[in-house]
Formats: C-alpha cells, sequence, structure tokens
C-alpha cells in the first residue's frame, strides 16, 4: 500500500488537496526517485529524488548528491499523452534537456536560461548521484577530460568499474565517482541522445551542463571534447554486484514468457498505438485497486489488470521478456531487483524480431551474480531474460518507464503471495481513501483517456 500505483497498491489522491503520508522501511540504501504513476502525470514535473546514505563500494571525498538528468516539454503531459496515442503523430520531441531543473533556452532565437553549474575540488573524488527521470529520452553521460566510476546501479552496489561513458535508460539511477586530477578549468557534462531516434528525440542537440574545478575561470568551457559517436540503445551488463547472487540453472525452463507487440486499433474513429503485453495491453480501474481484490478475497481480476499471480514463496521466479518491435523498452519492476541473465546479441537487432530459443540459447545465459538493478533495457526487436525471489508479498508493477508506452498499455503486474498480503497490511485503508477519491473524480472535468498508468 505504500508504492503508490494508483489502480493497484491505493486509489488516486484527490486533487482538492487530498494527501496521503507513505511510510516505508528503507531495506536498501543508495540512489532513487519517487514520482506520480496518475497516467502521465510524471512527465509534467511531480517527481523528486531519493538519496538513503549508507556503505559504497569505493572511496570518495566529496558527497555531490542527487543529479537528475530529464527531457522537458513545454505543452503540458496530458496533453502530450493524448496525441502520442494518435498514430499519425508518434512521440513526441522534448522542447529540452534540464541537468538539475536547469538549461539554457534550447531555442536561440528565444535564448535565456542558463547552464546547471557544479562545483568540483582540485584532488578530490567526487560521487555523483546520476538519475534519468525523463518521460522519453535516455541518454550516454560523459564528462570531458574525465572518466567515470561507475559504484552502483540503481539500488545495488557494484564493483568500481570505470568508464568513458555511460548509458542511463529512463528511470535507472548510477552512482560515479568522479576524480578531478585534470587542469583546473571548465569542463563539459553531456548527456548525448543516440541517433536514429529510438532513445528519443530533442530540440536541444547537444545537452551539456558546465563542471568546473574551484578556481577555473568564469564562462562556459573551451575544449569541446571529442563528440561521442557510438552511442546506441544498450545497456551495459558488465557490472559485478558486490553482494552476490545465484539463481538456480536448474529451475530455469523458458516457460515464462512476456511478449511485447504494438498493435493499433481503432478507438473513438482514430487509430491509436496499443503496447501490449501477451495479447493484453493494461487498463486499470483507478476506483478498485488490485488490492481491493485481496481484502476481498476476490481472485476474479479483470483481463486487462494483467494480473500475473506468484503465489509459492521465496522461490526462483524467470521471466522471458521478449520485443516483438524495434523499438527498445527500459523494463521496470516494482518491489524487487532483478537479476539479468542474458539477452539477445544487440549487435543483430536491426532485423527481425530475434525470438528466445530455450535450448539453443540457455548458453548465453549467466546464473552467476550477474548485473542486478530494477530497470533494465529490453533490446529492439530482442529478448531479456530476468530472475528474482518472491521474497515481498504485494502487487507489483511491472512496466516500460517511457512515460508514452506505459500510458498505452505496456505494463503486467505480479501479485505475490497473496495469502500473506493482509496480515501485513493495513488493507482497510483503502474504503475511506477510495471513497474519497470517488467523490472528487465524480465533479471534476478530467476524464481517463489511457491505462491510467
Amino acid at each position: 500500500m505504500q508504492d503508490g500505483v494508483n489502480g493497484l497498491t491505493e486509489c488516486p489522491i484527490p486533487g482538492d488537496g487530498g494527501s496521503k503520508t507513505y511510510t516505508f522501511q528503507a531495506a536498501q540504501y543508495g540512489t532513487s526517485w519517487y514520482h506520480s504513476h496518475f497516467s502521465t502525470q510524471y512527465a509534467a514535473g511531480v517527481v523528486g529524488a531519493i538519496q538513503i546514505n549508507g556503505p559504497a563500494s569505493a572511496n570518495y571525498d566529496i558527497d555531490l548528491g542527487p543529479y537528475v538528468i530529464s527531457d522537458w516539454y513545454r505543452q503540458h503531459a496530458f496533453e502530450l499523452e493524448r496525441s502520442s496515442q494518435l498514430a499519425s503523430n508518434g512521440p513526441p520531441v522534448s522542447s529540452n534537456v534540464l541537468f538539475n531543473g536547469t538549461n539554457i533556452n534550447s531555442d536561440p532565437d528565444v535564448g535565456g536560461g542558463a547552464y546547471d553549474r557544479v562545483t568540483l575540488t582540485p584532488g578530490r573524488r567526487h560521487r555523483l548521484r546520476i538519475i534519468n527521470t525523463s518521460a522519453e529520452n535516455h541518454f550516454s553521460a560523459s564528462m570531458v577530460g574525465h572518466n567515470l566510476t561507475v559504484i552502483s546501479t540503481d539500488f545495488v552496489p557494484v564493483a568500481p568499474l570505470v568508464v568513458e561513458s555511460l548509458f542511463v535508460a529512463v528511470g535507472q539511477r548510477y552512482d560515479v565517482i568522479i576524480e578531478a586530477d585534470q587542469a583546473v578549468d571548465n569542463y563539459w557534462f553531456n548527456a548525448t541522445l543516440a541517433l536514429g531516434g529510438l532513445c528519443g528525440t530533442s530540440e536541444n542537440l547537444a545537452p551539456a551542463a558546465v563542471f568546473s574545478y574551484q578556481g577555473a575561470p568564469a564562462g562556459i568551457p573551451e575544449e569541446p571534447g571529442v563528440p561521442l559517436t557510438n552511442v546506441s540503445c544498450v545497456d551495459n551488463t558488465g557490472f559485478t554486484p558486490v553482494v552476490s547472487r545465484t539463481a538456480p540453472s536448474a529451475d530455469f525452463s523458458g516457460d515464462g514468457i512476456l511478449d511485447i507487440t504494438l498493435t493499433t486499433p481503432t478507438v473513438d474513429n482514430a487509430t491509436v498505438f496499443r503496447w501490449q503485453v501477451n495479447s493484453q495491453d493494461i487498463n486499470i480501474a483507478w476506483d478498485k485497486p488490485t488490492l481491493q481484490y485481496v481484502r476481498e478475497r476476490n481472485t476474479s481480476y479483470p483481463k486487462d489488470a494483467n494480473v500475473i499471480v506468484v503465489d509459492d514463496p521465496n522461490v526462483w521466479t524467470f521471466w522471458v521478456v521478449q520485443n516483438e518491435n524495434v523499438v527498445p523498452h527500459p523494463i521496470h519492476l516494482h518491489g524487487h531487483d532483478f537479476l539479468i541473465l542474458g539477452t539477445n546479441d544487440v549487435a543483430n537487432s536491426a532485423g527481425e524480431p530475434v525470438t528466445f530459443d530455450p535450448v539453443a540459447d540457455f548458453a548465453r545465459l549467466n546464473f552467476v551474480n550477474p548485473t542486478r538493478r530494477d530497470v533494465a533495457m529490453l533490446p529492439s526487436n530482442g529478448w531479456m531474460v530476468l530472475a528474482w525471489v518472491t521474497d515481498n508479498p504485494g502487487a507489483w508493477l511491472f512496466h516500460c518507464h517511457i512515460a508514452w508506452h506505459v500510458s498505452q498499455g505496456l505494463s503486467v503486474q505480479f501479485l505475490e503471495r497473496r495469502s500473506e498480503i493482509p496480515a501485513l497490511m493495513d488493507l482497510e485503508r483503502l474504503e475511506p481513501d477510495c471513497a474519497a477519491w470517488e467523490d472528487w473524480f465524480a465533479t471534476d472535468s478530467y476524464r481517463k483517456t489511457d491505462s491510467g498508468l
């Protein structure tokens, strides 16, 4: 009930000054973010960073705190949600890319705005907590003249890995260390979008912030650096978690399939996009969340709620996520970290969809302490195999973190260990909270036009 997903764990918070206090135990430490799950509302700015302090896998001197990189749109997110559904329109182009909420205006004829500026202390190691809170834009982060040492993927501490650039999908977080060991000067910190548009597009063709050493001259960097030329919409899965997890390969069968397809049905005399998982796009009910079914001991879940029941406790569950489309997807699971056991050969994903073969592709899977996180990039026209343990009773959303895609149906929910949920949560709170929502919504002009997520 503290996960904040309307239609699953609660009814939405009424818009007339309604409020809700979320209480949860910080069982993990690191960097994350919170956001609205009410349609595409988070793309309108209902987001914020979360920093939970704890040990790190490498030494550093200064914690610079969360560093939020996000696309930004001049139109309201609800307007974009409605227009992006239309097959004749497609996804919107972002108006700008912001670094901790600011940047220069992407329209040079208008001007204004300001680069975000971060100060580095010469000779010191700085921890930067990168968060991509975009609606659609994915980036490769890099800093001219400096490497990034990755020490955490989402909430998972990893063995330090030095990289020149770092792909950051929507929803992902990376804690990195930047060593200020170069000449005292100003340096560009770039967020480069991939060519081709499959990682999103922006009017700002070269999003950047300014990182300045203490004592550097005023102004912007003179050295442009070497532009990234090999940017692609592909995760780095070469990270080694500090706390090892191994999935039992003998338990893997390849039977758990989540097949993602794009359909174009006609709704209200318009051809629209609907992303489906196993031939069903999700469409939740704001006034009847999944936990209400659990409270009532009602197992007749609506088909379009896309409920997958996993009742066995503390067992490994394996899922093959299959992408039948050229568009890659940042897949996010609530309530768990997952092991990324493997993906197809991403170098060969430009043609027809590559289907997972549980026999031929078994050798591609790594069951011994692979990369672990809660957001991973599903390759274009390919597959990804994930695994996690059923150790957290609840209703957990599993969805694409592109705001337009989950709005258009790309999601399922895992209803985990149903019989244990009532003892762990105060389900009686659902009744007054949902009544307050229904009273407000009955008189409000806004109407549901998407999945509700």
